[in-house]
């Protein structure tokens, strides 16, 4: 195997393009059962409607135990990124499943690789990578990196084994790659739940605004009136209780508007 020379040398991250890789399109290690292959994408399936939360949990746990594999996970472009902190596991599962919510640089990075190819890649990790990120993990000795993309975001889906050097063949490769499609549509259908919160969150907030509105109209309009009776002369001898009235209603009033201003920015033009 060539080693892929768009990375340091001293790095511990050996990147090939999978599909131009003699050695691995000869494997042949396992023998695949079908019906336990169609019940691992049937439960993805019926996460997407019944539990849409768990679907990426569901995708990585699915290729775990089908493929025979010590780590799965799924990774993707931080919205807000940096050269430090520029992919996100956004998914894990097997001995790796600690390692939720990692963030790791855009270099040394193998799934720069991918990405920047486009195309399955086979990846290995030495110790070499974790002593130069400063953290305890198992080696990869034999792992799929696979990219997706959707509307925008990018990232990927990646199997490990942590001591076979031949690990995974190309019907694991088949697999990932109808599991990156879920990974996708799991992330789109992922964001557009946030999107319907957000909208939602938005039109309860108007609702608060529209009820505050009402709410303030009525010392408003007593204090109007209070006013313009005072303008008008007619205080009279109840000139103490008018101000009392006047200023338990600017008070009221003063509370409300203070509640308006503590609503997300936005949320005013909705009910003006």
């Amino acid at each position: 195997m060539t080693p892929d020379t768009s990375l340091p040398t001293d790095c511990g991250i050996e990147v090939i393009d999978l599909k131009s890789d003699p050695e691995f399109l000869e494997r042949r290690l396992h023998a695949r059962d079908p019906a336990a292959q169609l019940e691992g994408l049937q439960r993805l399936a019926r996460a997407f409607v019944e539990r849409p939360e768990t679907v990426l949990q569901e995708l990585v746990d699915s290729a775990v135990s089908l493929c025979g594999a010590d780590s799965a996970g799924i990774s993707v472009e931080r919205p807000e990124k940096s050269e430090n902190d520029y992919y996100h596991w956004i998914a894990t599962a097997g001995e790796y499943a600690g390692f939720l919510n990692a963030v790791l640089p855009h270099e040394p990075s193998a799934c720069a690789i991918c990405l920047e190819r486009g195309r399955p890649q086979l990846f290995r990790v030495s110790q070499r990578f974790f002593d130069l990120m400063g953290i305890q993990a198992a080696t990869v000795t034999d792992g799929i990196l696979l990219p997706w993309q959707v509307d925008g975001q990018q990232g990927t889906v990646w199997l490990m084994a942590h001591g076979r050097e031949m690990a995974f063949d190309g019907e694991d490769l088949k697999l990932m790659e109808v599991l990156a499609e879920f990974a996708a549509m799991g992330i789109r259908q992922r964001r557009q739940q946030k999107l319907l919160l957000d909208k939602a969150s938005a039109a309860a907030a108007a609702a608060m605004a529209d009820e505050l509105a009402h709410k303030i109209n009525n010392p408003l309009q007593s204090l109007t009136n209070i006013l313009y009776l005072a303008a008008e002369g007619h205080n009279g001898e109840g000139a103490r209780a008018v101000g009392r009235q006047a200023l338990s209603d600017l008070q009221r009033l003063s509370a409300l508007v203070k509640q308006l201003l503590e609503l997300p920015v936005g949320t005013m033009k909705s009910w003006r």
